[in-house]
């Protein structure tokens, strides 16, 4: 339970930061209790997070700000093992290299900047810029659904594998964001809505009325008649376009013939000239 000192300095740092939220980062404290705190950072642009949707938790002990909080990331990130304390100058692992002055503000800040470094600590783990990207463009689905455990379905969309694939055990389907995010995750359900991104699996559906391919390649592989035919015929190589070069020397072959004779009468003419200058 918070002291009277936390609770008053804490109800004020959520007036400030609510007011003046730091760039793509929010926060709030739980309803239920103001000791636990729930963030969200968005990843900046010109990072492999960028766009990512990365929820986590700050807990705060009793005598705050005298001690600082404990920091989760729960969203998977590539960057930091999700769900485990991370252990930081502003976090409990530290509690006497802890500024009182800093804020919570100053606390999400300082994590937004080892997130996007290199630096590796107990809770990090290390990632490619591709793996990192990955995560990001699935954060949204993972923080809406419990990494797959939802049971909530999209008509249309979602797939006939009950169980999902790669869903988090025990998963809470996405129980726990919604309860403390509850506009992101209406957002997050019409992303995954309009992206058709099945909610047990994570990944895109294509559409049932799309084609295979692109239009053009399907329109290669008709005739005008609407018979199929092979691409090979379409570039000249098979029967059809045989028959298309017969057809050409068919219809001008009276050109052809008159410009032969023109030809051959101009040669002889040539040699004529020729001879009888010799």
């Amino acid at each position: 339970m918070a002291t009277k000192a936390a609770n008053k300095r804490l109800t004020r740092e959520y007036q400030i930061i609510s007011k003046n939220p730091p760039p793509y980062i929010v926060a709030h404290p739980s309803e239920s209790n103001i000791l636990e705190w729930h963030y969200i950072l968005t990843g900046p642009p010109e990072t492999p997070y960028e766009g990512g949707q990365y929820w986590g938790t700050l807990i705060f002990p009793p005598d705050y700000p005298f001690a600082p909080p404990a920091i989760r990331m729960h969203t998977p990130s590539g960057r930091f093992q999700p769900s485990t304390r991370l252990c930081l100058s502003i976090s409990d692992f530290h509690p006497k290299q802890f500024n009182p002055a800093w804020e919570v503000s100053t606390i999400l800040i300082g994590l937004m900047s080892f997130m996007t470094s290199e630096e590796m600590t107990t809770g990090s783990i290390s990632g490619t810029a591709q793996e990192r990207k990955a995560f990001a463009s699935k954060s949204r689905w993972w923080n809406s659904t419990g990494g797959g455990s939802t049971v909530k379905i999209i008509p249309g969309v979602s797939g006939s594998n009950a169980k999902g694939v790669g869903n988090v055990k025990a998963g809470d389907g996405g129980a726990k964001f919604k309860l403390e995010w509850p506009d992101l995750d209406e957002e997050n359900w019409k992303h995954l809505k309009d992206k058709r991104i099945d909610p047990k699996t994570g990944t895109v559906v294509p559409h049932p009325d799309s084609a295979s391919c692109a239009p053009g390649a399907d329109a290669l592989r008709k005739r005008p008649d609407g018979s199929t035919a092979a691409i090979g015929s379409v570039l000249g190589g098979g029967p059809d376009g045989r028959n298309a070069g017969q057809s050409w020397i068919g219809h001008n072959k009276w050109s052809i013939a008159i410009g032969v004779i023109l030809l051959y009468a101009i040669v002889a003419r040539l040699l004529s000239e020729g001879s009888n200058n010799g």
